[in-house]
Formats: structure tokens, sequence, C-alpha cells
């Protein structure tokens, strides 16, 4: 079997590109150089998928500990002709040091990295392995593909600590039959050693492989597949082909393994989901996972996963009767299709991934992509007031533009810059974003009258979109308190009176005869209620009790509830007793000062979905009877879409026989 070796590349006499060079074309990318891996890998892999193949692409990260089992391998085989120098080879003292941290990209039911392994014989239109191994810069050869060119594999040489990946890759070959083929490559620094009595320089660009040529190639065949077994890859199938690169000593971010696992899979979620989703009953494009020492860290599911979920719903609208073609008009040219969705919802809790994109506790960006739909970029559109809205857009570029965005794009595929184009190009660039913003005016835009309504203002929340929170305090039913969820803190004296001036008088008043008590104006907080009573009425004498009143325990707030994002307002009846409570639901529109009780035609109004007490029992009825205490119970709305949603609840007291 032919052992392998590393080779170091001198200048030679016409030149050559420094490793430097080549390690410094992805410029200074604002994304890190995890989600630049990820992004850039993955559009390797669609790029490389073989046509008509019945399954998805299978698209995986793994990381690992290199074992006893074959550290002893990796030492032997990986540190044979190289450099003496740490300094000009830091592999040498990578795996000397320690066990080996490695992470491993591969994809399956792609074409691997086939064609000619010289750059001199590649000259037809296979040159996957050339373009990948040898050459820098070449420009795509996929048609709609996501890549432009091939800077984007540097991302590997820059995640390692040695600037060093392995390359194991089995291919179909063009009589017939398969090869695997195994090969190292370092990308580092450029250094001058001394040989003998004189120097030499030395690109940093090194191989390792079959240096039994004038050049080396890569292992093939049985000696790749042996060597590959010895170093403790994942091999292929009979009949499978794919690329496995593996990036020594990876830069985690100063992530614990696990961590970098966890954010790789949340960050594929955010970058491929459009990848990820079923199509008219079809299997999604891609299939993900990502690995730490064996164990699964789950991929999120973009139709489950909030926000993702606003955006696959953005997606479908665009590719539906509901998405919207933008054009420039001048010159006249189709740009692509947009689609957006508005919603309520609770605000986000921020993850590492998500601030990556500069999307913090809100939605309020247009997903760009080309046709390869693989995300480019989120372009943030205004905020709307309140992190109880959102919304979400995807704009996918029309194929006859594909050329037109790509050139757009830095070498990281990661935005649109329409400054780095001529015209006409950079006039559709600028022009798409102008129609976006045209779209997202329109989105924006809610229009609507509200009847002037009544003196009381109702506590309320965002129900919808771009409406904001409204508090207030309920005027008609039982008094109100205000307190975060655990205080017994009541409102002063003087509200109260201002509560008791401004409140309606008693919605029933019970007899003698049994009729339930019902009251609605404002009582006294607990400080000061414990003078007032009330009795049945008509002046007969009865037991002295303290009205019944809500108070509300903080500020109401939205929830997830399977495909529900209802309003929730949690509430205690701290007078002793039995007392009936009822939902009092109206809408505002933004920038009306009225409530709407009765709905227009075809309108929707909040719905009261139930009352849930302490232990999660729901009561899915109107009216609704409480034992008053310190048990804290929740009051579940659905609100109406484009309003402002008001919630009084109403307190009375029930006769106990």
């Amino acid at each position: 079997m032919t052992e392998p070796r590393w080779f170091s590349q001198p200048y030679p006499p016409e030149g050559a590109s420094a490793a430097e060079g080549i390690r410094n074309q992805l410029g200074r990318p604002e994304l890190d150089l995890l989600t630049i891996l990820v992004r850039e890998s993955a559009q390797n892999s669609w790029d490389a998928r073989i046509e008509d193949f019945p399954d998805p692409v299978d698209f995986r990260i793994d990381m690992w500990t290199v074992g006893p089992a074959h550290a002893g391998a990796w030492r032997e085989l990986l540190l044979d002709g190289a450099p003496m120098s740490a300094e000009h080879f830091p592999l040498r003292e990578t795996l000397k040091r320690r066990p080996a941290r490695v992470l491993a990209v591969s994809d399956r039911g792609t074409r691997g990295l086939g064609g000619p392994t010289r750059a001199d014989d590649a000259v037809g239109p296979e040159r996957d392995f050339v373009s990948f191994i040898r050459n820098i810069g070449e420009p795509r050869d996929t048609a709609l593909g996501g890549g432009t060119y091939g800077f984007g594999k540097g991302i590997f040489y820059l995640l390692s600590g040695s600037g060093t990946v392995l390359v194991h890759s089995r291919c179909r070959m063009p009589r017939g039959g398969y090869e695997t083929r195994l090969i190292g490559c370092t990308l580092w620094k450029s250094y001058v050693a001394q040989e003998g009595d004189a120097e030499r320089r030395y690109t940093g660009r090194h191989w390792w492989g079959d240096t039994s040529g004038d050049v080396v190639e890569p292992l093939v065949g049985p000696a790749a597949e042996a060597v590959a077994q010895q170093l403790g890859l994942r091999g292929f199938g009979a009949e499978e082909t794919g690329t496995t690169i593996v990036v020594i000593d990876p830069n985690l971010d100063e992530l614990e393994p696990t961590a970098a696992a966890d954010y790789l899979a949340e960050t594929v979620a955010w970058h491929l989901w459009p990848k990820m989703i079923s199509a008219d009953g079809k299997d999604p494009a891609m299939r993900f996972s990502v690995t730490c020492d064996g164990v699964e860290h789950p991929v999120p599911d973009p139709r489950a996963a909030r926000p993702l979920n606003m955006f696959v719903d953005a997606y479908e609208t665009m590719t539906g009767p509901g998405g919207r073609d933008l054009a420039c008009l001048k010159p006249k040219q189709h740009l692509g299709r947009l689609g957006l969705v508005k919603r309520i919802m609770p605000p986000l809790e921020p993850t590492r991934a998500s601030r990556m994109l500069d999307i913090e506790d809100l939605v309020h960006h247009v997903c760009l992509m080309r046709p390869a739909e693989l995300v480019v970029t989120y372009h943030p559109g205004p905020k709307p007031p309140s992190v109880n809205q959102g919304y979400a857009g995807v704009f996918r570029a029309n194929e006859a533009m594909d050329d037109v965005y790509a050139k757009a794009e830095p070498p990281t595929h990661d935005a649109w810059h329409p400054q780095s184009l001529d015209r006409p190009e950079s006039t559709f660039v600028r022009t798409t974003f102008q129609r976006i913003g045209e779209a997202l005016s329109d989105l924006l835009s809610l229009s609507g009258t509200a009847r002037s309504g009544a003196s009381n203002v109702a506590l309320g929340a965002a129900s919808s979109f771009f409406s904001g929170l409204v508090g207030g305090a309920w005027g008609i039913g039982g008094a109100t308190a205000y307190s975060k969820q655990g205080s017994t803190a009541t409102r002063g004296a003087k509200q109260e009176e201002r509560s008791r001036r401004s409140a309606g008088r008693p919605a029933t008043k019970g007899t003698s005869s049994g009729r339930e008590e019902g009251y609605s104006a404002g009582s006294p907080a607990d400080s000061g209620a414990q003078g007032e009573s009330y009795g049945p009425g008509n002046g007969e004498a009865g037991t002295v009790r303290r009205r019944p009143r809500v108070q509300y325990v903080g500020e109401p707030y939205y929830e997830d509830r399977g495909d529900d994002e209802l309003l929730v307002q949690d509430f205690r009846l701290p007078v002793d007793g039995p007392q009936r409570v009822r939902i009092d639901l109206a809408v505002t529109l933004p920038g009306t000062g009225g409530r709407e009780t009765d709905p227009p035609i075809g309108a929707s109004m909040p719905v009261l979905v139930g009352w849930e007490n302490g232990d999660g029992l729901l009561h899915t009825i109107d009216a609704c009877v409480i034992e008053g205490g310190e048990t804290i119970w929740r009051a579940l709305v659905r609100p109406a879409p484009d309003t402002m949603t008001e919630i009084g609840i109403k307190v009375e007291a029930v006769k106990e026989s």
C-alpha cells in the first residue's frame, strides 16, 4: 500500500499564490466562522447534488475527539514528511500535545469530487476535484447554483487551528464504477526554509497523499479506504457517493463542544430552512444532522420553531396566489416574488444564532434568496412599536436575474451590494430594496374606524399588528388593583376614589329572594376595604362582607398554545367567598380612541378561550364561579387580527346557600 506523505509547495519560477492571500479572500465577514462554515459547506453540497436523485441530499456535521484506537494512526500517518518547524506547520504540535479534536462536514447523494486529479488535465466538464483541492477562484459550473467563485472553501482552512483538512470523497468514474479518494491539505503561511547552504521560499500550501509522482496525488481505491479506516473516518456504501471534509483542531469560538453543536444545529435551521421544508407532497431537498461525540443535537424544525415558522409561512405565501411580483419599471425587468406575513407573537428570547443575524426580541425582516433557495440574508424593515407584533417576508429572485444578484454578493454570499455593480444591474438591485420597502409600507398601513366608546378604558394589550400595549383601569364591573405576580401591593386611596367616581353603578342588584348579587362599582383596595360592607339590598340587614373585586397580576402577555397565540391576563380575587367572573372584550384600532364591541360585517372579535386555574385546569364556560383567595387564575383570550384587544374582567358575588 502506498504510504501517504506531505509535500510542501515551493515557489516556482513563474510565481504562485501565497497561502495568506488565499486565506484572506473571504475578506472580513460579519458572520462568525461557524456560521460561514454552515452556509458555505451546505452551498457546496447543494451545488454538487445528483440531478434526479430520489432521496434528499444528506448533510451532516460531526464533532469528536480522536480516541485511543485511532490516535496513534493520526500521529504516524499525518506527520510523515511534514516540515519540522511548528511555526511553519502547526499540525505537528497539534497532534503531539493532545488528542486531536476534529469536525467533519459530510454530504451524501452528491456527486463527490470527481474528474481529473491534476489541474493541467482538467479540460473537460468534470473538474470538481481540482476546483476544490488545487485551483482558486474558478467560476461556478452549476446553473443557478448557490456559489459564484470557489472562495467559500477557504472557510475550512480558516476554521482549523492548524489550517489543515482531510478530504475523503467517492465519485462515479466516466467509464463506470466508483473511486474513493483521500487527500490532505494545509493552508497556513508562506515561509523561508534553510536547505543546506541555501534558502528556499515556500507558498505555505502543503498536500498529503501519494508523493511517488511529480505531483501529489490522492490515495485512491483500497489504499484510500484502508487509511480512512485507520483514521476512523466514516466510510461509503457500495453505490454511495459524496464528500467528507475533516477540519482538524476546529476553532469553536470559545464554546464548549456540546454548546458549539447546539449552536451549529440552530444555525443550520436559520440559514438552510428553505431546504428543510417539504412542498407539494415532496420530501425536503436536504436532510440535516449534527452530532457531538456520537450524541445527536437536533436541528430545529422550521415549521414548529419560532420565529422561523413565520418565514416558512411567508415562503408559502410567496409561492402561492398571495405572492407579489416585484418589477423595475425603467429599464423594465421582472425582479422576483415577495411573500409577507404579519402576526401577533410573544417577545422572542434572542439566541446566539439569531443575534448573529441582528434578530433580537422581534422579527421585522425579509429573507432574501436567489433561485437556489439558500438564505442570503435577513433584510431588516421598519420596527413595529411593540415586541408583541412582528412580520416576516421572503423574496426570491427571478431566475433570469440570478447572475445579477450573484455578482452583487461578497465572497461569503451574505449580502447584496448594488454599489458593486454597473448600470443597469445596480438599478435592478436598488429597485429590489425599494419595492420591498413599498410592500412593507402597505403591510404596516392599517385603516379603519371605531365608534366612540364609553368613558372607561379597559386593561388591554396589542392583539395583533402594530398596536402596542394599552394600559388602563377597567371601570365596568368589580374594582381593579394591579400588582406583580406574588405581590400584595394595591392602589392608594386617592386612586381608588377616582375609580369609584369613574365607575358605573351596579349592573344588577340582588334581593332577598335569592338572586345573585352583582356589583360593578369600584371597590376599595385591601388596605381601605376593611370597613366597607354591603347587604342584600333594600336596606335589609345582611351579612357584612367586603365587595368582590379583581386584582390583576402583572401586565397581559402572549403565550403559545399549540397553533394559537393567546393573550393571557393573570388575576386573583382577593375577597373570600364564591364569585362569578365574566369577560368584557372589546377592540380598538391604532390611532383611534374608541372601543368596538360589535364587529363590522365579516370582521372578527376577540374570543374568550377559557379560565385556567393554578393547576392548569381550563374552564371553557363564559361565566365561571371561582372561590376567592390568593390563587392566581388566568383569562385566556384569542385576539382579533389587526386590532388592539381590551380585556376587562367582571366579578359578582354568588350568594352562599
